[in-house]
């Protein structure tokens, strides 16, 4: 594949260490699909401005390339000529997180909640963005309520968001419940063990976790494995390594 020139500075800027979760040339085959998933939906939308499906193909293209601003842009756009869309949309709750707009990351999410309370991850991403807001302690007070069964480890991840369990804790009763060797259940494991211990200031740990969450995305073809949450934990992971 022949990378364009911009990209090649971009990869030339970064260093990548032997270890890394995602191999620099299949970093850069991720990136040059979605520089061309943008142009594309680009041109496209000269021709075809209020495609919603348009906007949110390009609103993802950006988020991965880094463009969470612009990203927001997009999927605001698409829910004002689509307001049916704005309650489900947790696209544009993580696009919010990683913008910097934290309260409105959390609102996002407690739409949804509303839209579909099954769904544990509206309450993990509701905390996180509580908590760069109004703190940890108060967060934890005003997290979602859950009353249904859902997938792991998540009800193990949210009593650690809670205060009710530590990372290492969870990783134990994933390998208690033999999950332990699940990929997927595993990425979602170290990817929020990840979030929490950087939102506690331990640096080192959530680097550590999110490298592991990362590598296991880029193994597993099960729920969670590469694809959208895949991408946004490599974002979490590059923001941590100063990438």
């Amino acid at each position: 594949m022949k990378l364009p020139s911009l990209l090649l500075l971009l990869l030339a800027s970064i260093t990548f260490a032997a270890d890394a979760p995602i191999p620099a040339e299949v970093r850069a085959q991720m990136i040059a699909s979605f520089e061309k998933t943008r142009t594309e939906a680009t041109e496209a939308l000269a021709k075809e401005p209020k495609s919603t499906e348009l906007l949110t193909r390009r609103g993802d293209a950006l988020l991965f390339l880094g463009d969470a601003k612009g990203a927001v842009a997009d999927f605001e756009k698409e829910i004002a000529l689509a307001p049916s869309h704005d309650a489900p949309h947790w696209r544009l709750g993580i696009a919010y997180l990683f913008a910097g707009e934290f309260a409105k990351s959390a609102k996002q999410f407690e739409k949804y909640h509303a839209y579909d309370d099954r769904d544990r991850e509206n309450g993990v991403w509701q905390f996180l963005g509580n908590a760069r807001v109004v703190g940890i302690e108060k967060a934890r007070t005003t997290m979602l309520a859950y009353t249904r069964f859902d997938r792991e480890p998540f009800p193990a991840i949210y009593d650690m968001l809670a205060g009710k369990k530590t990372g290492a804790e969870v990783l134990a009763e994933m390998e208690k419940k033999s999950l332990s060797e699940n990929a997927a259940v595993m990425f979602f494991a170290h990817y929020y063990i990840g979030l929490n211990e950087d939102l506690l200031g331990h640096k080192e740990a959530a680097r550590e976790h999110l490298a592991k969450a990362v590598a296991l995305s880029m193994k597993s073809n099960a729920r969670g494995g590469p694809g959208y949450m895949s991408q946004v934990a490599r974002l979490h992971y590059e923001a941590a390594v100063g990438k």
